[in-house]
């Protein structure tokens, strides 16, 4: 049992944030503090995208603190861009991520400190900063029929390219930025292509200023503040109308149909009894975040959510969750690893053990 007075799990965006305003607060990496990623190498979960998203594709990327990432290629795959830059980072402010280390398990130990359970040894910490994003829990839907498909299925986070889909009838499920990027991928190599979402989608028409964004991640943080699972940022913003996207709808490509009722052997039915046939389903439907390794503390509300104040988990302030809800962006983990870190230097020396 090591201690420690703060285990930082993670180190995507938010993780590399938090633990870059630890040391500036004068905590010492692997004295104070630990950061622990289940990850192979530096990128986060950048790292494990598919390679036809080039860096210039990529939405909003957001500069780390205390860091520009300049002079990058936008015809190299994010991924390489990325995980170069994230391992720069480390290297520079000395953050000493351990890795691969999966925490298993998170639960009250004793002094009023936190017990983290990984496959690195236990640590006993003050608090804990969790930065684990949700590319860990891709969310599948299940329809009727799902299991007598006789095609393939796959998720976005199993994505291989447009490339492997050529000559194939392909069924995209989802009304996100990934399921309208691997559409307009896919079509020109696939023998037909099928848009389903259970919304209409909704487009969003000018530029997205500051006071757009602000409003968008309110509507994000009301939900976790009345511990409600939250939804992403772009659910609430919609989908930019940019010249891809205005071409996809010219040709056709984004012409959205409802969703449907039952998969079937070859295929997809409505109730109306209209059918198209399909070699692969893939899956556009988003992750959940992931944090089970947070089950022992017993954080979430009735309504499936963990309920919080800025990061902080309402039911154990010694919890502070960074990129998860509104601050599931790339500026927004920066600004809430920052916020994590200052709650945390306000904890009293020695915290009463929580209440069951």
């Amino acid at each position: 049992m090591r201690e420690v007075e703060v285990v930082v799990v993670g180190a995507g965006q938010a993780g590399l944030s938090s633990a870059y305003h630890l040391r500036r607060a004068g905590l010492e990496p692997d004295r104070d503090f630990v950061v622990l990623d289940h990850s192979p190498a530096p990128g986060g979960a950048w790292q494990f995208r598919w390679p036809s998203l080039t860096y210039g594709k990529v939405h909003g990327m957001h500069a780390l603190p205390g860091m520009e990432l300049t002079g990058a290629d936008p015809a190299r795959a994010s991924s390489e861009v990325i995980g170069e830059y994230f391992t720069r980072y480390e290297r520079t402010f000395g953050l000493r991520v351990r890795r691969p280390v999966d925490v298993r398990a998170v639960r009250e130990g004793s002094g009023g400190r936190l017990s983290v359970e990984s496959s690195d040894g236990t640590w006993a910490t003050r608090a804990l900063i969790n930065a684990t994003g949700t590319w860990d829990r891709p969310f599948w839907p299940r329809y009727r029929g799902q299991e007598t498909f006789r095609g393939r299925q796959l998720h976005t986070a199993q994505y291989p390219g447009p490339e492997a889909f050529a000559g194939q009838r392909v069924i995209v499920v989802g009304g996100g930025a990934s399921g309208t990027q691997h559409l307009l991928e896919i079509a020109p190599y696939a023998a037909a292509t099928t848009w389903v979402t259970r919304r209409a989608p909704v487009f969003r028409e000018g530029p997205f200023d500051e006071e757009a964004g602000r409003a968008a991640v309110a509507l994000v943080e009301e939900r976790v503040r009345q511990g409600l699972p939250p939804r992403s940022v772009v659910s609430v913003t919609g989908l930019p109308l940019n010249d891809a996207i205005r071409r996809g709808l010219a040709d056709g490509v984004l012409d959205r149909q409802p969703m449907f009722d039952r998969i079937t052997p070859d295929g997809v039915e409505w109730e109306d009894g209209r059918r198209v046939a399909a070699d692969v389903i893939l899956w556009a439907t988003g992750f959940r975040p992931a944090v089970d390794h947070l089950a022992p503390l017993r954080l979430r509300e009735p309504g499936g959510g963990i309920r919080m104040e800025g990061t902080r988990a309402v039911a154990d302030p010694r919890v502070h969750l960074v990129g998860y809800g509104p601050s599931a962006s790339t500026i927004g983990a920066n600004r809430a690893g920052r916020a994590a870190v200052r709650d945390i230097r306000r904890l009293p020396a020695r915290e009463e053990p929580a209440v069951a």
